[in-house]
């Protein structure tokens, strides 16, 4: 006879471990700890000063790592304060479990201290799925329907509230664990009609976006675009990179605006969108979504996205999956016209500026690029100026956010090189965070230190909200307040947390203390760099 005693405790953190969630993120609290009681010695708790940091940190794990992670938030007030990171995780597909306490079964009719009345509703609709266990023995098996629901496409975080004493009640176990698939075909009727479609066209427009890198459909979408001979777009305001940058197919992003985009679209008599929506807007410019006379084709795996879609026909299917399916039904380009090169202007003045120009900071960081480098960047002023100097070249390279918040690239940095490290990859991590940004989460500069993470923070301080600028420039909106950040001192606010840190004024300085950070062992760098304000095109 088994004389130990299993609880929920027991029983549910055997269902995490063969379900490979063995990493808990978070910021623990009161209603937490009995959760967290006698943590196992083969689980990893990884601690945020914030939560949502710690909701961004596990994002960049779950990016990096391409499985599901787990975050467990303090009650309703600690999931009030990560719901800007979980908007994120949401928008860029991210694989989350997130937990948050509630108070005692017994206590909850009175509305006590830290009790969330609406805890399932709270999140949304940033979840895909939200529940509280109606008995304490449920716990597991809401685990379970959890992980099923974040992992399945389209992937995306989940919500689980849990009360403090479910913990310690008795459950014998084991858990149910089951598998599911987390990608699905095309329909190949509807595959083939697309692929008849595609090969009629004559000047056709190849748009991969954030979600074929997820699927790891890099080299697919090389294949197919080079089948066809077309030319090849980046996604709106992508969060990940899905084709080489630098490939002779490769014409630019589109822009963010509808008649930035149907003006780049113009000449195609077809546009293929496959893993982005149609399209990702920012500003509004009256426009059309495609040029009169051109066609669209749709391919992404979210239902959502498909039914939001303004113009087109839709395909429902994983994004690789289906790009593969293409390239074999496809005919090849033959005497399609294939495009020209992009060309990249790159030219700087021979005397440098002071302060340095955004444009003069990456081309530095160019001279410098270690390979296989993956790039986090926050700084929405200067992404043009990234994807001139920094092209991405190869698969998982390039993390951005995908909801418009500020905040979450400090911490998803944090967050991917603790998955880099988890999988045993050692490739450089590179963060270009802008000032503003860098202050609404700086607090995770201390998880980086406290695990002595190989990463470089590059901020840029150009002393003013500068994206904000040229949108009220856009809207006709002078003398908006709060638009300029004076007094900021980034090195000292790195240092108090443990954090080298270093400020810069020349390109050589730049470049000298951007190549010793990535040769440092001792933990992260943060490099300050002083930049003129530019105007961005929206």
């Amino acid at each position: 006879m088994n004389d130990i005693k299993t609880t929920v405790h027991s029983v549910t953190y055997d269902l995490l471990r063969s379900l490979g969630l063995t990493t808990v993120f978070g910021n623990p609290g009161s209603t937490e700890q009995t959760f967290l009681q006698n943590f196992p010695d083969d689980f990893t708790y990884v601690l945020a000063l914030q939560e949502a940091s710690a909701v961004a940190i596990a994002d960049g794990f779950a990016q990096a790592t391409g499985r599901a992670a787990l975050v467990n938030l303090h009650s309703c007030a600690g999931l009030g304060n990560g719901i800007g990171s979980l908007v994120a995780a949401y928008r860029g597909h991210t694989p989350l479990i997130v937990t948050a306490g509630q108070q005692h079964r017994e206590m909850v009719i009175g509305d006590p201290y830290l009790s969330s009345p609406d805890a399932t509703t709270m999140p949304k609709p940033w979840v895909k799925w939200a529940y509280e266990p109606s008995r304490a023995e449920d716990v597991p098996a809401a685990f379970m329907r959890a992980y099923a629901m974040a992992v399945q496409p389209p992937a995306g975080p989940v919500f689980l509230s849990i009360p403090l004493d479910d913990w310690n009640h008795p459950l014998e176990g084991p858990a149910v664990r089951r598998s599911v698939s987390t990608a699905y075909g095309p329909d190949p009727q509807r595959l083939r009609h697309f692929a008849e479609r595609i090969t009629a066209s004559r000047h056709p427009a190849l748009i991969f976006g954030p979600d074929v890198d997820r699927a790891g459909g890099w080299q697919a979408a090389v294949a197919l675009a080079e089948k066809l001979g077309a030319a090849v777009y980046g996604a709106p305001l992508a969060d990940r990179a899905s084709f080489p940058e630098d490939h002779p197919l490769y014409q630019g992003p589109l822009g963010m605006s509808l008649k930035t985009i149907s003006d780049r679209l113009a000449g195609h008599d077809l546009v293929v969108v496959i893993g982005a929506e149609v399209f990702r807007y920012y500003p509004y410019v009256a426009g059309d979504v495609v040029p009169a006379g051109t066609d669209l084709l749709h391919i992404t795996d979210d239902p959502s996205v498909a039914g939001s879609a303004r113009v087109g026909d839709s395909l429902l299917g994983d994004a690789r999956l289906s790009i593969e399916g293409l390239t074999g039904l496809v005919d090849a380009g033959g005497d399609r016209a294939r495009p020209q090169p992009m060309e990249r202007p790159r030219k700087l003045l021979a005397t440098p500026h002071s302060p340095l120009t955004p444009s003069e900071v990456y081309a530095a960081l160019s001279r410098v690029r270690p390979q296989h480098v993956v790039y986090v960047n926050e700084s929405t002023s200067t992404m043009g100026q990234h994807a001139e100097w920094l092209p991405t070249v190869e698969p998982a390279s390039f993390y951005g956010t995908p909801s418009g918040g500020i905040g979450w690239a400090l911490p998803a940095t944090v967050g991917v090189a603790l998955g880099l490290r988890a999988d045993g990859i050692e490739r450089p991590v590179v963060a270009l965070i802008g000032d503003g940004s860098f202050q609404y989460s700086v607090q995770g500069l201390w998880t980086a230190v406290q695990h002595k993470l190989p990463v470089v923070f590059v901020a840029m301080r150009n002393g003013e909200y500068s994206i904000l600028k040229s949108f009220a420039e856009l809207e006709h909106t002078p003398g908006v307040p709060g638009l300029d950040l004076p007094g900021l001192d980034i090195v000292s606010e790195a240092r108090g947390f443990g954090c080298k840190s270093v400020e810069v004024e020349t390109t050589e300085q730049l470049e000298r203390e951007f190549t010793a950070a990535l040769q440092s062992s001792d933990g992260p760098v943060v490099i300050v760099v002083r930049t003129q304000p530019e105007k961005t095109e929206l």
